[in-house]
């Protein structure tokens, strides 16, 4: 098959080799809900399992014990709310090659805990994930407001929007740099680049600050 690259800078990982097992194939780290849940109904063939995600999104499931799965945003509401709610491959969405990848991680996590029962009731939510990460101690706490104000103090801190505005050009070297030269940058702009994003392809970002 094709050799795995990065997404954003479309460096190659052709010499990439497992630090543990010194393997070098790659497999997906996710197998998926459809998947997941076969599994789930081989090993429990007497509870109901429900899945909701792609092209078959639920918007409610019927109260009574069951499993439910589904990809982050397409959770149905359970009609009594839910016993538990279980988190998994929180890592996935933290290391979306995304500058928002954290706050929309949090901003699921959030939307996901809030369908299950509450906690007078025996509600439990659980995340598989590191309980030092910023976004998983906001969970904790159940504070998004803390999370929102140490983000922005972080960005506020590199120059990461809000606090400045960042415009991604990619093409052939010589229309970057053309339009560069012709757009009437202003002088105290940050250019960041170039990087070769493929063939014949570079990309080059213009950072600005905004005015205070």
């Amino acid at each position: 098959g094709a050799v795995a690259s990065c997404r954003w800078c479309a460096r190659p990982a052709a010499g990439f080799v497992c630090p543990a097992c010194g393997g070098r194939r790659l497999r997906a780290a996710i197998t998926g809900v459809r998947r997941t849940a076969e599994e789930l109904g081989r090993a429990l063939p007497d509870v109901p399992v429900w899945t909701s995600g792609g092209e078959k999104v639920l918007d409610q499931v019927p109260a009574g014990p069951a499993l439910v799965l589904a990809t982050p945003g397409a959770e149905p509401v359970a009609d009594d709310g839910y016993g538990a709610v279980l988190l998994l491959d929180a890592w996935a969405l933290l290391t979306r090659v995304d500058l928002r990848a954290g706050e929309e991680a949090a901003r699921r996590w959030f939307q996901a805990a809030a369908l299950a029962r509450p906690a007078s009731r025996g509600g439990r939510v659980v995340v598989v994930a590191d309980g030092s990460l910023t976004q998983v101690q906001a969970l904790i706490r159940w504070d998004p407001g803390w999370l929102a104000e140490r983000e922005l103090s972080e960005r506020r801190e590199l120059g990461f929007p809000p606090v400045s505005q960042i415009a991604s050009l990619t093409g052939a070297a010589a229309a970057v740099n053309e339009l560069i030269e012709e757009a009437g940058i202003p002088a105290e702009a940050e250019l960041l680049g170039p990087l070769p994003v493929g063939a014949d392809q570079e990309r080059m970002l213009v950072r600005v600050k905004r005015s205070a």
